[in-house]
């Protein structure tokens, strides 16, 4: 079978393969639910679909992460419901966050009924925004990419924690951000040191795909071009 020649996990060498994730009114056909062990957080669902899996979760499945819950719109059930503002003390008492700083969160605008998740390749479904795990080499590479196809702006959008704010800000802005990965985030999905996250709107993903070539293209033909100049500068030097 031939390579797909605009597959960004081949054309930039990506540890992991892209995340789809889609915020739906209703299961997506053909999609089944998540019906494995339970994870602490949504973000942990990444790391499954990374894997090449393809399903759905529904609110509970995201209750067992407060913050999450929350930049997800999904309000808790009564029994959990004192457990955002216990997880919030617990970051301020740890230094960790201000309170002052939670209304500034992103958030979805409404509840999804479910959310889905899939490989970028071939999610089954549309997706809202796309998650690229990246080094900062490659992750200019694909900002460079969001510009060219309309999907980023000059001055980078850059988050901290939660990470899972990066999904709601890039939805409700339609443009691509940089999440820095959290210390939750990089303990649920395992995103090592030298990883960060670009969000990509879903709505832009196919016009990123084709720019993403021209600009890996761009980039080694400027590399190869560096490389000779310094050589130059080293001889002419006394």
């Amino acid at each position: 079978m031939n390579a797909d020649l605009n597959d960004p996990k081949e054309l930039l060498g990506l540890r992991a393969a892209p995340v789809a994730i889609a915020f739906l009114d209703t299961p997506p056909a053909g999609i089944s639910r998540w019906q494995k062990t339970a994870k602490p957080a949504g973000c942990a669902f990444w790391q499954e679909a990374q894997s090449g899996a393809s399903f759905y979760t529904v609110a509970a499945d995201h209750f067992h992460c407060a913050v999450g819950a929350y930049t997800h719109a999904i309000d808790l059930p009564p029994e959990r419901a004192g457990q955002l503002d216990a997880t919030i003390s617990l970051m301020a008492e740890s230094e960790y966050l201000e309170v002052a700083e939670v209304p500034g969160i992103p958030r979805l605008g409404r509840a999804p009924a479910v959310v889905a998740y899939g490989p970028a390749a071939a999610p089954g479904f549309e997706p809202d925004v796309v998650l690229l795990t990246a080094t900062p080499a490659q992750a200019m590479l694909i900002y460079e990419a969001a510009l060219r196809a309309g999907a980023g702006n000059a001055l980078t959008n850059l988050l901290g924690r939660p990470s899972c704010a990066v999904l709601p800000f890039t939805v409700a802005g339609q443009s691509a951000a940089v999440s820095l990965g959290c210390a939750g985030n990089r303990t649920y999905t395992g995103l090592r040191d030298d990883e960060l996250y670009v969000a990509i709107p879903g709505s832009k993903w196919q016009d990123f795909r084709l720019r993403l070539a021209e600009i890996v293209g761009a980039n080694q033909r400027m590399s190869a071009y560096y490389v000779e100049h310094e050589a130059a500068v080293a001889i002419a030097t006394p």
